[in-house]
Parts: C-alpha cells; structure tokens; sequence
C-alpha cells in the first residue's frame, strides 16, 4: 500500500477567503439579529461580504489547481458516487463531490443575499445602498427573500455544513479542518498540488483589491 505524503491542496488566498467568509458571516447574522444601531454594521458586514464573494468568484478562475471551479464541477457521476458510499480518490482531492454542491450553494446563495440586501428596506430605518435605484415592486420582493427565504437558507446550509464537517471529520476520520488551516492533505505521491507562491499570492491581493475597489466605487456612485 502507497504511504500518503502532504500535498498543497489549499493554497492561502482560499484558506484566508474561507475563514473571512465564516468571521463576517456571523457578524452579519448577529447584528441582524440584535437590530437597532447595529444595523449599520448589518450593513458593512454585507459590503465586506461582497468584495469577498468578488474576489472568490474571480479566484475560482485563476487560483491554485484546486480552489478553481473547474476542479469541483459537481458531475452527476460523481454525485451518484457519493451517494452511495463509493468516492473514488481522485474525486476527493480537493472539495468531494458533495462538498462540491455545498460550496456552490454557499457562493451563489450568499450572493444573492448580498445583492437583496443592497435593494432591501425593512420599512424601520434601514435600507440598502441601491434601494433609491430600483423600482418599489423590487425593493419589496429582495426585501422579502432577504429577510426570509434567503435568510432561512443560510441557516441550513450553515447547519448542514457543520455537520457534514464532524461527520466526515469523526466517523471518516477525514481531516477537513486541518487541511483547511495547514492547506495540506495526505495523498498518494504523484497527486497534483495547488500553485501557492509568492506570485500567486500576490495575484490574490491584487484580484482582493480591485474587488475592495469595485464596491467602494460602487457605494460611491450609489450615495
């Protein structure tokens, strides 16, 4: 039997993305819910989250081998795979094909409850940044989902995640939160590694700052 050896699967713009992602996320989700004054960080934690997702979206393009998109297409077959207990390796590299399916309904969720959020008004004192641009009718509705549906989504998918992690972490004895944090997982040699130097890194904090750009220009146009 092959001994596994370390192998870079998640280089560090993913890793600090995802633990951004986890921090601003509960800071949006605890303002919202203690309203009042802490709306208006309701409000920035939203903004952060967007420049976020910008620059998460332009990464899954240009990342390491394994924070691309390409690299966990969700594909029926290997869903079915899953499913039934028969991962083969190849499909676990990176994200497995159920985490797969996790990570896109984070990505696109989470994006439309940004773009809702900047188009909402909670008919109290808050309202997004973009609401004076869209129509009534529109307002309402991004409200609506905003603070509902949306909302409730979020939560599931947080809970389901939770879980997914201990259970692949106690009963597979899979280690998922230590690979996110080292970004580095046991694989048979030969496994492909993630690009994570000095100039991919920079790449990232560039793709970051233009992200941070966009928005700011963007609240800008809007005020």
């Amino acid at each position: 039997m092959t001994a596994s050896i370390p192998v870079r699967i998640w280089d560090l713009p993913t890793r600090a993305f995802h633990v951004a992602l986890a921090v601003l996320v509960t800071a949006a989700i605890a303002t919202a819910e203690s309203g009042g004054e802490w709306m208006a960080w309701h409000l920035r934690c939203g903004e952060a989250v967007l420049a976020l997702l910008a620059f998460r979206w332009a990464w899954g393009l240009v990342g390491g081998r394994w924070s691309r998109f390409a690299s966990f297409v969700p594909a029926p077959a290997r869903v079915v795979r899953a499913l039934r207990g028969r991962t083969r390796t190849a499909d676990a590299v990176g994200h497995n094909p159920l985490g797969a399916l996790s990570v896109w309904a984070f990505l696109v969720l989470l994006s439309l409850q940004v773009a809702t959020g900047l188009v909402a008004d909670d008919d109290i004192a808050t309202t997004g940044p973009l609401n004076g641009h869209v129509s009534g009718r529109l307002a309402r509705a991004a409200s609506a989902w905003h603070a509902g549906w949306g909302a409730d989504l979020v939560f599931a998918l947080i809970a389901l995640h939770l879980l997914a992690v201990a259970w692949y972490t106690l009963r597979r004895r899979e280690p998922l939160v230590g690979a996110m944090w080292s970004g580095d997982k046991p694989l048979p040699p030969g496994t492909p590694a993630s690009r994570d130097g000095a100039g991919s890194r920079l790449l990232a904090l560039v793709l970051f700052a233009l992200a941070c750009a966009g928005v700011w220009a963007m609240l800008r146009w809007a005020a």
